[in-house]
Parts: structure tokens; sequence; C-alpha cells
């Protein structure tokens, strides 16, 4: 493991993943791409310690976070965040945006980290949405209020599961916009899962291409795109030009 490396996977396999092998290192963004069915989620389960691998090893801060106590795994947990695609599905709409938001905490039962208000103000949301509901924000507020939610733990590692598909491009704009903006701001370092290698490549310094359970290529992002190695990874980008085009056409 690297000297600058937060997160080191070794091995890992289990579910559709088998041996694939990751460094990712701090403040960095790793975009990691494949069609679906590829493994992408499942590997990011495992990460984040909700999806227990058959075998590896997943290091965060130099820790084998699956061979830590249940206590000590539980606060290991809190460094790690996976936030969801469509967050309707993620937030439970009875809660207001300040249960929602403050959730994390009660939890875990920590007592340090972000105050609510601090994290809404984070992401861009005023304090008056204290009291609204989930199904009150739009789709772009609804991610903010996750990433909001993550932040309170205030994490060293954020993994965005699809988290910009789905949304108008001005929106999606933004959320990239604002990720970056939070990256400068508190050193996080991100995953981000996505099909689209052309969104993600906006974003990320380095890329990983995955491919029926394990990752084919994984190079820094100028490389990758001006020197595809491997098919798949030839397919997503041909993929991402064909979809640019129909796009300008339009």
């Amino acid at each position: 493991m690297g000297a600058d490396a937060l997160l080191s996977v070794r091995g890992l396999a289990g579910g559709v993943v088998h041996d694939v092998d990751l460094e990712l290192a701090r403040g960095r963004t790793l975009g990691l791409v494949g069609p679906s069915g590829s493994g992408k989620s499942t590997l990011a389960r495992m990460i984040a310690l909700v999806e227990r691998p058959a075998s590896g090893g997943i290091r965060i801060g130099g820790r084998n976070l699956w061979t830590l106590d249940r206590r000590e795994r539980r606060r290991a947990r809190a460094e790690v965040q996976l936030i969801f695609q469509e967050p309707a599905s993620s937030l439970n709409p009875r809660f207001t945006a300040e249960e929602i938001v403050g959730e994390p905490l009660r939890i875990s039962g920590a007592d340090t980290g972000m105050s609510v208000s601090a994290a809404l103000e984070a992401v861009g949301l005023p304090a008056n949405c204290l009291r609204r509901r989930a199904l009150d924000f739009s789709g772009g507020e609804r991610q903010r209020l996750a990433i909001a939610r993550a932040l309170t733990l205030q994490p060293k590692l954020l993994i965005l599961d699809e988290s910009l598909s789905g949304l108008d491009l001005s929106v999606e704009a933004q959320i990239a916009n604002l990720l970056l903006d939070l990256q400068q701001q508190h050193g996080l370092t991100y995953i981000l899962i996505a099909h689209d290698l052309a969104l993600v490549a906006q974003i990320a310094d380095e890329i990983a291409v995955m491919d029926a359970g394990a990752v084919v290529e994984h190079a820094s992002t100028a490389e990758l795109l001006a020197a595809p190695r491997h098919p798949r990874t030839r397919e997503l980008l041909e993929a991402g030009r064909a979809l640019s085009l129909e796009g300008l056409a339009r």
C-alpha cells in the first residue's frame, strides 16, 4: 500500500466480483465504469462494508476493515459512505430534511460530526428547508440531501453509485461542481460509479474499467482516453461519443 493511499483493495472476490485489485490515493477521484452487471455496485457495497466479500482484503488508511472487531468496524464504516443513484428510494419520505441529514449521527451514536445545518449549507441547501419532507425536493435537491447526509459523519471516502445518472444535464453539472468543491474543502476521496465513461472522465483523475466482475483496465484519465487498451474500454468510449453526437444533433 503506497504511502499516500487511502484505499487499497487486494484479491477481492464475492458475488459477481473476482480477484479485484485497486489502490486510490487520498484526495483523488476514481471513476469506476463498465456495463450493467459488471460488478461495479457489488464492489462498492463490499468497500462500504455493506456486503462481506468471500475473500480478499480492503484497507482504509492501512487498516484491514474486515478483520476489525464489530465496534471498530462500526467506526470504520463511518469513514466510507455510499450514495445511491436515486435518493428518493433511500431517503425516508416521511422524514424532514433535518431528520434525514441527522439520521446517521443518531444511528451511529457518534459524539462528533458535522451539524445538520452545516451539512446543508455545505451542499447549497438553505436553512429554511429543515422542515420540508424528502418528496418536496426536486431530484437534484434530493441528491444534495443524500450528499449532506453522508457528510455528517465526516467520511474520508465517498462512493457515488450512479449518483449523476438520470439528472438533467444542467443539474448534473451543478452536482459535479458541488462534488469538486467539497473535495477541495474537505479533502474527500471519491469513487464515482457509472456506465458512462464520458461522464466520469470530466471529474475523475483516474478510471478503472470493469467487465464480467474483474477490473480489465486501470489508468489515469488522460492515458485511458488517449490510448484505451481493452476492447470493453474502447466500446464504452465509442458509446460515449455516440451519445455526445446525438445530444449535439438535437
